[in-house]
């Protein structure tokens, strides 16, 4: 899968640290908001109301390149990296203009909630899986 999703947004005052700019936790709030976007443009929703598929992270890195400010605006940019038997692989690029904010992967795994609380990995369902792919 060679192409990108892009989420456009603007810097609000409240994802702003004492000095400004961007908090960096933030940044992974945006990469959360992209891949949801992303997941809505493929006519999927990622939490299914009721529903028992969950797709918890396993690992997520960010790389900072340059700080966003308030009401700058920016987009993020979402590619599915690699789509696997049970994890979805995103590779994430923040770009304000032509200047790159910020660079980082997110790996998730599809799992099934459990009565009992737990839950467990299963295999990403097929139509899952054919709908994003189709998005690219």
């Amino acid at each position: 899968m060679a192409t990108e999703f892009k989420y456009p947004r603007r810097v609000q005052f409240a994802d702003t640290d004492l000095a400004g700019i961007v908090h960096f936790s933030t940044m992974f709030r945006y990469l959360e908001e992209a891949e949801h976007a992303m997941w809505r443009a493929a006519g999927l929703t990622i939490a299914e109301r009721g529903g028992d598929l969950g797709w918890p992270r396993l690992g997520a890195a960010l790389e900072f390149r340059n700080p966003l400010r308030f009401e700058e605006e920016f987009e993020v940019w979402v590619r599915i990296g690699q789509l696997k038997t049970r994890t979805i692989e995103y590779e994430f690029t923040i770009v304000r203009g032509q200047t790159v904010v910020a660079v980082g992967t997110m790996t998730s795994v599809c799992v099934r909630k459990q009565p009992n609380g737990t839950m467990k990995a299963i295999e990403i369902p097929a139509e899952v899986a054919d709908q994003l792919e189709a998005l690219f």
